[in-house]
């Protein structure tokens, strides 16, 4: 699985639609296979979405995600986990172990509006996506 999060000073980036660089992390059995950051300068939420099809992209983890941009990666087929934020290694380290749910991830100000949109974001250990 190929999970992309957006980076800005080692943290999730506060507005994907807007992020200038990536982090696409290759994930398999709860390890990661490698790693590699890619530029993206695409601001259209079309663009966008065709750049993260183009790269392999099957979850997005971030932080604030416009509307249109988080349908049209549905649309896609990527599994968008918003609202999220921290830095980045935590963040992984974190999903990979499914506790995403954890309070110390959610945006501030999101209300525990984020569990019940992406649903999912926290599994019992070892469960697979």
């Amino acid at each position: 699985m190929k999970v992309a999060v957006p980076v800005w000073q080692g943290r999730v980036s506060p507005v994907f639609d807007v992020a200038g660089q990536l982090l696409l992390v290759e994930l398999a059995d709860g390890r990661e296979l490698a790693r590699e950051e890619q530029l993206v300068d695409e601001t259209a939420p079309d663009e966008r979405a065709r750049r993260l099809v183009e790269l392999g992209v099957e979850t997005l983890i971030c932080a604030g995600i416009s509307q249109s941009l988080e349908s049209g990666l549905a649309d896609r087929g990527i599994r968008v986990i918003a609202r999220i934020c921290g830095n980045v290694e935590e963040v992984l380290a974190a999903f990979v172990a499914g506790r995403l749910c954890e309070e110390r991830f959610a945006m501030p100000g999101c209300c525990g509006q984020r569990r019940r949109r992406h649903r999912g974001g926290c599994r019992r250990r070892g469960q697979s996506d």
